[in-house]
């Protein structure tokens, strides 16, 4: 049974299968891991109740972060054990008027507020799954990971021509991320686990639509797998990865 069957009506069912949607696309030979915005503004300093980490991170999925986390650390120590590039996302601090906010500031009554947690950075990606030096932070402003970055050059640099997707939100900056990607017209996976959202019924149907069109939506097992199949050290010319991979799994 998938995650968004049971938001799903009969009609939904019918409708989706008859029109042929939820295809398996397939990946290419040459992926890149993108990691959008696993910070601790997304999932807050610790594991607790949403509603009680809400209080200090205005934006927090509260504990589906931190069940997603661990499954993160198997994708990143894959990725690494391959010498596949990862990129990261994560937001930017806004400007002290809030000009450069944009319309963040039309949909939402807290925008104006900051961090009440001292020695955590709204934009400071967990440090479970931190970023190591061969890796590439990208700093964006809106929810695409494309949208007025270097993302599409640097992968074009790399000849990537598949994207395996997970981070936060599944029906925000995550889905921005995929159906930009798809444009692009790479392969594109999303990995349900280490995928999460504030909203449970957000997610699942954001992840049933994305599979349905733009990805193909996979379990962290699946996404290893595929990784492992993968030549090795395709990168090493243009990235400089350690001899021992970091950030052991956990699970």
């Amino acid at each position: 049974m998938k995650v968004w069957d049971r938001f799903l009506t009969d009609r939904d069912k019918q409708v989706f299968g008859s029109a042929g949607y939820d295809a398996k696309a397939g990946f290419g030979q040459r992926p890149a891991l993108l990691v959008i915005d696993v910070s601790y503004g997304f999932c807050g300093h610790e594991r607790e109740p949403i509603l009680d980490s809400v209080k200090h991170w205005r934006n927090s999925c509260g504990e589906a972060a931190w069940d997603a986390i661990p499954y993160i650390q198997k994708l990143l120590h894959a990725a690494r054990e391959q010498r596949i590039p990862i990129f990261y996302t994560t937001g930017v601090d806004r400007r002290p008027d809030g000009f450069d906010a944009g319309g963040w500031r039309r949909k939402n009554t807290r925008s104006s507020e900051g961090e009440t947690i001292s020695g955590y950075g709204s934009n400071e990606i967990v440090r479970e799954i931190a970023p190591q030096p061969e890796d590439i932070v990208i700093e964006k402003l809106k929810p695409s990971p494309f949208h007025g970055t270097p993302l599409v050059g640097y992968l074009t640099d790399l000849g990537i021509d598949t994207l395996l997707i997970c981070g936060t939100t599944t029906g925000g900056c995550v889905r921005a991320g995929v159906i930009d990607a798809f444009s692009y017209n790479y392969y594109v996976g999303v990995v349900e686990e280490c995928t999460f959202d504030r909203g449970e019924a957000s997610h699942a149907i954001n992840l049933f639509d994305m599979n349905a069109k733009y990805a193909d939506v996979v379990s962290t097992e699946e996404a290893v797998n595929y990784m492992k199949q993968t030549a090795k050290g395709l990168h090493d010319s243009k990235i400089a990865f350690p001899a021992s991979p970091s950030n052991t799994a956990v699970l």
